[in-house]
This record gives structure tokens, sequence and C-alpha cells, in this order.
């Protein structure tokens, strides 16, 4: 039975990297405003997330949700796999 998640937090985001076993990295884009000029800038922020069963691949939509530290820079793991590589195009 799985427990209740609270607040944890949950993203989406575009696996860039599959070459490690049982860690895929995931990019986060968001869309945040210049402090000054007030354009809308596009930021990419990556997260290391565990994937236990290595199912997914480059390119990949997925959600991740933070977990507690599973190594020195994994504290993410995937929930699901929206959209396959190959569903994309």
């Amino acid at each position: 039975m799985e427990q209740p998640t609270g607040k944890r937090k949950v993203r989406e985001g575009t696996v860039v990297s599959d070459k490690m076993n049982k860690t895929v990295v995931v990019a986060v884009e968001s869309l945040v405003r210049h402090p000054i000029y007030g354009r809308t800038m596009r930021r990419t922020k990556r997260y290391k997330a565990h994937d236990e069963e290595n199912q997914c691949r480059t390119g990949d939509i997925v959600r991740i949700e933070e977990t507690r530290p599973l190594s020195k820079e994994k504290r993410w793991r995937v929930i699901e796999i929206i959209r396959r590589a190959d569903e994309v195009q």
C-alpha cells in the first residue's frame, strides 16, 4: 500500500539521458520573466531521477516526484511515463 505523498513537489519534463543504470536525467523547462526587462525567458533545469525498471528512454516525457535522497545527486523518482519518444512524432 502506498503512503500519501503529502506536499511533495511534482515536475514534468523530457528525458535527456538514460545512460546510467536505474537513473535518468530529466530536463524541466519553465518560463520566467526577466526582473528588469520584463522579457519572458525559457529556463531549463536538469534533475537526476530514479527509474527502477529502466523503462525510460531518451525523448520520453515523464512526471517525476521529490523523494528522500537516494544518492549524492538523486532526490527525484519517476512516477509515470506520460508519452513515449516514438509517439511524439
